[in-house]
């Protein structure tokens, strides 16, 4: 298998800070700024935003792993924003625009945030294709004028960095529910990796009920004649036709009492599985659990929460806790950047693990990227598409068990419509209602 090219630029370890003169000049000042954030822009890559501290001690400095902000660019990306750019450069523009405040209203009083100052840094994003690069990590000016710049005016604290982050891209060439073959892309070149046969066994699985890994924490006690929808089950095979893992739904997903839905307090759940290492008979050995439940609202959305299970070990450790939208769809993503659960032991280097007791069998958690599925909403042809880091890859079985973990995802959208909505015509199968 072959990666396809991608670069992690971070930007973090943001701090702020005045001249002593400048803040006991300013009544309030202190309280003012310790309220700034900033909004950092590349190219026309949706804004992302975060906070930024006040530093009010000179000597001191931000902790170095504070305030993350991550841009992930493909090969494709870097080339357009370079001939986006001045044609005599091939350099991208990194702005940071840095706000007091925060933009709303409040008893009818509307407040604006108020900008103290910008900066542009150029980047040469094509150096960070090969290895990592250090763009700069220090203190920086960013006066909104010559004269503010010249009598120290305001500085910002940050740390830029470029490293290369290669992933595999894979894509179910059909819906999950028909059994598609999954292929491998790399620019225009399909390759034929996994097969994904889906089953809908309306009796129990014997995993439903072995075990406290699978067994719901909120057991359903409504009526038996109330509807469920269980017994659904993804097997992926490699190219010879080898099963190297599963998703099984655990527990089914069924009604709360007094909607039509799957609510948060019981939710349903699959069981995401591999070949047990160990053994000579057919069998499974857990690797995660993921929960779907819907929340409704303006927006519908279906929330997603997977657990690691290490081996040995009764509770699993949460790693992903994500909504998509029933309408628009989404990414569900494993990624130690863009989110921390509570309860997860995340260690602060990009190339650190998550956690000491995550056993051989299932590989390191490592911090950063580790992968994303993108589906779509309800009543939509949904074909995931998956990233998968590299380094999570050691053998082709272990990407089989992020394809389970896909095919679980995108199953669990259907798995989750209201109980009294009838089907659209030809978009579901009649074990769907």
């Amino acid at each position: 298998m072959n990666p396809q090219t991608f670069v992690r630029l971070s930007i973090g370890s943001l701090g702020l800070r005045f001249p002593a003169d400048t803040l006991k000049s300013r009544r309030g000042a202190v309280h003012a700024y310790s309220k700034c954030s900033c909004e950092i822009r590349l190219g026309g890559l949706p804004i992302q935003t975060a906070s930024v501290p006040l530093i009010s001690s000179p000597e001191s400095n931000p902790d170095p792993n504070s305030n993350l902000v991550v841009f992930y660019l493909e090969e494709s990306d870097i080339k357009a924003m370079i001939l986006r750019g001045c044609l005599r450069t091939p350099r991208a523009h990194l702005e940071i625009v840095i706000y007091m405040g925060k933009q709303g209203s409040y008893c009818g009083v509307t407040s604006r945030k108020q900008q103290i100052g910008s900066l542009s840094l150029e980047i040469e994003l094509e150096r960070g294709l090969e290895k990592p690069v250090l763009l700069h990590n220090g203190w920086i000016s960013i006066g909104q004028n010559k004269n503010e710049v010249e009598k120290g005016g305001p500085e910002l604290h940050l740390k830029a960095k470029l490293d290369p982050d290669p992933r595999y891209v894979f894509k179910f060439e059909d819906e999950t529910t028909l059994s598609p073959q999954i292929v491998q892309l790399r620019g225009t070149i399909k390759q034929p990796i996994f097969s994904c046969k889906f089953v809908h066994d309306r009796r129990s699985s014997p995993l439903d009920t072995n075990g406290g890994y699978w067994t719901s924490s909120n057991a359903d006690t409504q009526p038996a004649q109330k509807r469920e929808r269980k017994g659904w089950k993804v097997t992926i095979h490699d190219l010879s036709g080898s099963a190297v893992a599963a998703a099984f739904m655990a527990t089914p997903f069924v009604p709360s009492m007094g909607y039509d839905r799957v609510a948060r307090s019981n939710p349903g759940a699959w069981l995401i599985v591999r070949p047990n290492p160990v053994s000579y008979s057919e069998s499974w050995h857990p690797w995660g659990r993921l929960e779907a439940w819907r929340e409704t609202g303006p927006r519908d959305t279906i929330c997603l929460r997977l657990h690691i299970l290490p081996e040995g070990q009764e509770a699993g450790i949460l790693v992903s806790d994500v909504a998509i939208s029933t309408d628009k769809g989404g990414e569900f993503y494993i990624d130690m950047d863009r989110q921390m659960p509570t309860g997860v032991p995340v260690a602060h280097s990009h190339c650190g693990s998550v956690g000491e007791d995550y056993s051989a069998s299932l590989g390191p958690m490592i911090g950063g990227f580790v992968m994303n599925c993108k589906v779509q909403g309800e009543g939509k042809c949904s074909k995931p598409l998956v990233h998968l880091a590299m380094r999570h890859v050691t053998c082709v079985e272990d990407a089989a068990i992020f394809m389970a973990l896909a095919a679980a995802v995108d199953l669990s959208i259907k798995a989750c419509r209201p109980f009294g909505r009838k089907s659209k015509k030809g978009f579901c199968h009649s074990f769907l209602t």
